[in-house]
């Protein structure tokens, strides 16, 4: 038998596991909130109620430093800048509540560049030979959330590096 946890315990629990953004947690604490009180087959209770309870413990996990909006940026920026660009990341935090801090928004932006020239050597060994190649590649890197600016700086030095290399084809883009 499941033994039934508090909110408290419950939020703790999905703390250890990995950091969470307050609105992931509000949400996964709700639920959990919610299965306790049909299991118990409770009355009708006051959904507003249990969202007050809800908070109450997000707050007190805030105050105690277990809930951090910032250590939750710099883990999700950790796991996700070495195959994502600047959009999709940023996208993705602003999903879960959280804004990028001045700092890592600034480390994020320097190396873009960088990061989006290994996203695309991994998954494309070679230069593209032909216009539609330039397009594959191209909508690969904006589908991983880089820039259209740095998407064209990379196209442009993958072009040059070819070109000087002797691979330029005919229908290659200028």
């Amino acid at each position: 038998m499941q033994t039934k946890l508090s909110l408290k315990a419950r939020a703790l629990q999905l703390l250890a596991q990995r950091d969470q953004s307050r609105v992931e947690l509000r949400k996964k604490l709700l639920g959990h909130a919610s299965r306790v009180a049909s299991e118990s087959g409770a009355e009708e209770d006051d959904g507003q109620t249990r969202c007050e309870e809800v908070e109450a413990v997000l707050d007190w996990l805030e105050a105690h430093r277990y809930l951090c909006a910032e250590r939750f940026a710099e883990s999700r920026i950790h796991a996700r800048e070495s195959r994502f660009g600047n959009l999709r990341i940023k996208g993705e935090l602003a999903r879960h509540g959280v804004t990028l801090s001045t700092a890592a928004a600034r480390a994020l932006a320097d190396t873009e560049l960088q990061r989006a020239a290994v996203v695309r050597e991994r998954r494309f060994a070679t230069a593209p030979c032909d216009a539609s190649g330039w397009a594959a590649q191209s909508r690969f890197l904006a589908a991983r959330g880089f820039s259209a600016e740095v998407i064209h700086r990379l196209m442009r030095q993958v072009r040059d590096a070819a070109r000087s290399a002797g691979q330029s084809e005919p229908g290659e883009p200028a």
